[in-house]
């Protein structure tokens, strides 16, 4: 059974930092796309952070380059968003996915999401 499990979200003060975790099972980790997208109240989701399947390639959105780090530990099977300086702005569901293109299409994972909440 595949599970995408996200941790570490909370309540923090802008300015302060928090690691959201995403712990995969189910599937072979290491072979996926792994990616953070999030949503905010009334909004789409948007893509956040995105890391191949060989760790050397990451893209950000523009909202959060400089702030946040995407990793992932393949022998764990868990991806990691490492989120500093965080905004208001930032509040929203965060959500881990995992993508494999396929010949005959692509392979789509979700988690359930964890909840970041950016407020003084």
């Amino acid at each position: 059974q595949v599970q995408l499990v996200e941790s570490g979200g909370g309540l923090v003060q802008p300015g302060e930092s928090l690691r959201l975790s995403c712990a995969a099972s189910g599937f072979t980790f290491s072979i996926y796309i792994m990616s953070w997208h999030r949503q905010a109240p009334g909004k789409e989701r948007e893509l956040v952070a995105l890391i191949g399947s060989d760790e050397s390639s990451t893209n950000y959105a523009n909202s959060v380059k400089g702030r946040f780090t995407i990793s992932r530990d393949n022998t764990k099977d868990t991806v990691y968003l490492q989120m500093n300086s965080l905004k208001p702005e930032d509040t929203a569901v965060y959500y881990c996915k995992a993508a494999l293109p396929r010949r005959g299409g692509t392979s789509v994972y979700w988690g359930h999401g964890t909840q970041v909440t950016v407020s003084s």
